[in-house]
């Protein structure tokens, strides 16, 4: 049950939480309490075990503040000052991850796709074999501008092949897309409390390598942006260097039980597939037509194009429907009239049908024929 005064949340993060996981942020611990760092400590193992991977070849490590935080402190600690960092960009988390790099001075090299298709391993193996000064390699998993999944199987075995350290900004796929992270050859994948584990905004996480995370002493561009401080102060006392997000990762441990009791990332998966299979199909019929083709979609967030032949008001559209108790996402794209709707978090396929019936009640007063007067 949802709760009657929230709207549900049809948007990559942050998404619809059970009660269960907004009940556990009401009461406070201590930051230093020994129940607290058992926590921490239970938090960092269980995301190895939702990685696949495990000690002592992998590590994790908290940080406070968004994803975005956490994707800036792995490359701002990760890249050193004589490295050079090739960046896949087929939306708008690589174009930040550029953004992150060149504000940090970071030596780096921007190959853009098309925002509707994969990245081209042959295109990234070229620049690879042009300049064997590159490093590290960066790419997103799944691309939250359209839904869009990138290789990142088939571009871990080419940086291993160069051996270039690879990068994964995992934000909206870690733990609702089943794969392991070691099969992928990510050195640091990241990813947020608030997306597919289905916790409360706080922090972001990274999971590791150990080898690669122990070369990054000293390296980091920042003072609390530092993953490897933050990693050798919880191998150290256990704690975060500066005041963590309690309630946040109360919520998170609670996600995590209710992963598991969900039967684990590959039931999530299939919650998720089936919520989206069931929007688009439906949406289809609707009239709408999707930005990104089927083979390479994601079931997170699925990128609707304008319906064709009509004047379509998306502001009034996304009013209505947040009238109706249902919030969406507009476009993130520059050469296409687009909107977003997300498909994870703790919704349903009756969630779904909800929404589609208050798509189909006010549609007809939203997309009038286009007499092109």
């Amino acid at each position: 049950m949802h709760d009657q005064k929230s709207k549900l949340l049809f948007t990559p993060g942050p998404l619809s939480t059970s009660q269960s996981v907004k009940q556990a942020m009401l009461r406070d611990v201590g930051s230093r309490d020994a129940e607290f760092l058992v926590m921490v400590r239970e938090i960092r193992r269980e995301l190895l075990q939702v990685g696949a991977v495990q000690e002592p070849d992998y590590t994790t490590v908290l940080l406070q503040g968004s994803g975005t935080f956490a994707v800036e402190a792995t490359l701002g600690t990760v890249v050193p000052r004589d490295g050079r960092l090739l960046v896949a960009v087929n939306g708008a988390y690589g174009q930040r991850m550029v953004e992150i790099a060149a504000r940090l001075g970071i030596p780096h090299l921007a190959v853009e796709f098309p925002e509707n298709e994969p990245v081209s391993l042959a295109r990234l193996a070229s620049h690879l074999d042009q300049s064997p000064r590159f490093t590290h390699l960066a790419c997103v998993h799944c691309e939250t501008t359209t839904g869009l999944l990138n290789p990142i199987e088939d571009i871990g075995e080419l940086c291993s092949r160069y051996g270039v350290g690879f990068l994964v900004d995992a934000m909206s796929s870690f733990g609702g897309i089943p794969f392991q992270v070691a099969e992928v050859k990510a050195d640091f994948l990241i990813s947020s409390a608030n997306k597919c584990i289905e916790g409360v905004p706080g922090f972001g996480f990274v999971l590791a390598r150990r080898q690669a995370l122990e070369r990054c002493e000293g390296l980091a561009r920042s003072l609390s942006l530092d993953l490897f401080a933050q990693w050798r102060g919880f191998e150290t006392d256990g704690q975060f260097r500066f005041t963590p997000p309690t309630h946040s990762l109360l919520a998170f441990r609670q996600a995590l039980r209710e992963l598991a009791e969900e039967g684990g990332v590959p039931a999530r998966y299939a919650r998720y597939r089936a919520n989206q299979e069931l929007l688009r199909q439906e949406m289809r019929a609707l009239g709408f037509e999707t930005y990104v083709r089927d083979c390479h979609q994601s079931p997170m967030i699925t990128c609707f194009l304008y319906p064709q032949g009509v004047t379509f008001d998306f502001t009034k559209f996304y009013s209505l429907l947040s009238e109706r108790g249902f919030l969406i996402y507009p476009g993130k794209l520059s050469r296409a009239n687009t909107f977003r709707i997300g498909t994870i978090g703790r919704i349903s396929q009756a969630d779904i049908r909800a929404l589609l019936s208050a798509i189909r009640e006010i549609l007809p007063a939203l997309a009038k024929p286009d007499t092109g007067t």
